[in-house]
C-alpha cells in the first residue's frame, strides 16, 4: 500500500496573518525523499501530459528519491526554467498531479511541493553554458514569466537576448502582482540574476510604446517578442466606485509588493483600511484580501457572485485565506458604493445561479429585493486585467481583439512579420506555467528560423 502524501509545513495562521514572511516552508531533505519514494514510475506518465511545458517528472522525481538534487534540478530546467517558481505558484492540483494515478484513492505524489524543494536547492547556482553565439539578436519586452523563459531557452541557444522593462524591477507579475508570503523576492531575483550571467543585458524604466517604439526596436533587432502582460485593471461601473478608498488589486498589489507601501515611511503608501471588501474570487482576489490583513484590517470580507465550487482560486489560497479570518461572501454581488467624501459602505444584493454561461459556469442572477448594506471604509476590485493599450496604439499594425489583447498563431506570430507575442499580452489572465509555455513555444520558433534547431 502506498504511503499517505506527504504535506509541508505551513506557519501558524495567527503568526503569519499579519506578517510577510513565506507561509508555506517547504519540505526539508527527508521528507522530500519521502515523499519522491511515493512515485510510482508509471511506463506512461501521465503527470507529464498535465504539464504545459511537459516537464519528465517521474525523472526528476528519482532523482530526488536517490538524493541527487541538483540533477534532480537540471531535469526540471531543461523544459522549466523557473522551478523555485513554479513549485510555488502553479496550480498543479489542476495539472500535473490532477492527472497522478495515486489521486484518487492515496493522494496524489506532491509534484509542486518536491520541484520547488529541487530549485531552491540550486537557486543561484550554476547556469547552463550557452552553446556558440550566433550573429542573432532578440528585444523581450516585459520581463515576466513568458519573457523570461523565452530569454532563457534563446539564451541557451546562443542568441542574444536584451529585456526590456517598463518597471524599476524587473519580474513582471511574479515582482508586483504576487506577495512576499507566497512567492519571496529573492526567489525571482536569483532567476533574473542567472539570466544575466548567460549573457542577457537588462533595461528597466524603458514603457515600449512611449520611451522607444516597436519600429525603432525592429531597427535594432533582428526579432522582438511581446510579454508584457495584462496589467489594466477591469471595475464593474457602479455608482460609488471612484470614491477615496477605492482600488484595483493590481494598483494595490504594485504598491505594497514593488514600492514596499507596507513600510512606514514608504514613498507610494496605501490606505490601510480597518473594514475591508474585495470583489472577486480568483487567487489575486486572494492574495488582496490576505495582504489587507497584513497591512492591519481588523475585518476583511470577499464578495463573490458564485457559490463555492466556480471559484477560481487555487483551493490552498482559499484555506489560507479562510485560516487567517478572512470571510467568504458567497452568492453576492455589490450594486454601489455609498459614502459622502470617502467609501462608508457598500450596498450589495444577492444572487443564485441559473443556466450556464458561454464559458460553461453558471450565470449569477440578481434576486429582487435582497439588498443589504456592509460597512466599509476600503474596497478592492479584483475583477481580472487586460492588456495596457499604450504599445498595442503605437503599432496600428499589429493586430488585436475587440478585448486589445494581440492575435497570434500556435507559436506566437503576431500579425507584423519578426514580432512574437505571448503569455497575458496574448491570452488575457492566465497562469504563470502557461505564459512560459508560449515563452518557449516562440523561443523555438524563433531558433528555428535563426537555424541552430
Amino acid at each position: 500500500m502506498p504511503e499517505p502524501r506527504n504535506i509541508p509545513p505551513f506557519r501558524n495562521a495567527e503568526e503569519r496573518k499579519r506578517n510577510f514572511e513565506e507561509v508555506n516552508l517547504g519540505f526539508d531533505r527527508e521528507t522530500a525523499v519521502k515523499e519522491a519514494s511515493r512515485c510510482l514510475q508509471c511506463k506512461n506518465p501521465r503527470c507529464r501530459e498535465g504539464c504545459p511545458v511537459g516537464v519528465n517528472i517521474p525523472a526528476f522525481i528519482l532523482k530526488i528519491k536517490n538524493g541527487d538534487f541538483r540533477g534532480a534540478r537540471d531535469i526540471i530546467t531543461v523544459d522549466n526554467n523557473l522551478p523555485s517558481v513554479c513549485g510555488r505558484v502553479c496550480p498543479q492540483e489542476t495539472q500535473c498531479e490532477s492527472k497522478c494515478v495515486l489521486g484518487t484513492k492515496f493522494g496524489a505524489v506532491a509534484i509542486g511541493a518536491l520541484e520547488r524543494f529541487a530549485g531552491d536547492f540550486v537557486i543561484g547556482g550554476d547556469c547552463p553554458a550557452p552553446q556558440k553565439k550566433i550573429d542573432k539578436s532578440v528585444a523581450v519586452v516585459g520581463s515576466g514569466p513568458a519573457g523570461l523563459s523565452l530569454a532563457a531557452d534563446l539564451l541557451k541557444h546562443g542568441i542574444s537576448v536584451t529585456i526590456f522593462e517598463a518597471f524599476h524591477v524587473a519580474g513582471g507579475v511574479l515582482s508586483y502582482g504576487i506577495p512576499e508570503f507566497r512567492l519571496p523576492k529573492y526567489i525571482v531575483q536569483a532567476e533574473i540574476d542567472s539570466l544575466i550571467k548567460m549573457g542577457a543585458k537588462l533595461v528597466t524604466n524603458a514603457v515600449i510604446g512611449k520611451s522607444l517604439t516597436i519600429q525603432e526596436l525592429k531597427d535594432k533587432f533582428d526579432y522582438i517578442f511581446l510579454g508584457t502582460g495584462a496589467g489594466l485593471p477591469s471595475f464593474m461601473n457602479i455608482p460609488g466606485e471612484g470614491l477615496p478608498g477605492v482600488s484595483s488589486a493590481n494598483e494595490f498589489l504594485t504598491r505594497v509588493n514593488l514600492m514596499k507601501a507596507m513600510e512606514e515611511d514608504s514613498a507610494t503608501p496605501v490606505q490601510r483600511g480597518k473594514n475591508v471588501i474585495v470583489v472577486g474570487a480568483g487567487n489575486v482576489a486572494m492574495d488582496a484580501a490576505r495582504t489587507a490583513m497584513r497591512l492591519g484590517a481588523d475585518n476583511v470580507t470577499i464578495v463573490y457572485r458564485r457559490s463555492r465550487e466556480e471559484m477560481p482560486a487555487r483551493k490552498e489560497e482559499i484555506e489560507h485565506a479562510e485560516e487567517e479570518g478572512i470571510k467568504m461572501l458567497l452568492l453576492t454581488s455589490p450594486v454601489a458604493i455609498l459614502g459622502d467624501k470617502k467609501v462608508e459602505k457598500v450596498r450589495l444584493i444577492r444572487t443564485e445561479l441559473g443556466e450556464p454561461d458561454e464559458r460553461g459556469r453558471r450565470r449569477p442572477i440578481e434576486i429582487p429585493g435582497s439588498e443589504f448594506e456592509l460597512v466599509a471604509d476600503e474596497v478592492i476590485m479584483a475583477l481580472g486585467t487586460s492588456p495596457n493599450p499604450v504599445l498595442t496604439k503605437s503599432c496600428p499594425e499589429l493586430e488585436t481583439d475587440w478585448r486589445g489583447i494581440i492575435k497570434v498563431d500556435e507559436f506566437g506570430h503576431t500579425s507584423v512579420p519578426g514580432v512574437y507575442a505571448g503569455g497575458d499580452a496574448a491570452t488575457g489572465s492566465a497562469t504563470v506555467i502557461l505564459a512560459m509555455s508560449a515563452g518557449k513555444r516562440a523561443a523555438m520558433s524563433i531558433a528555428h528560423e535563426c537555424g541552430v534547431i
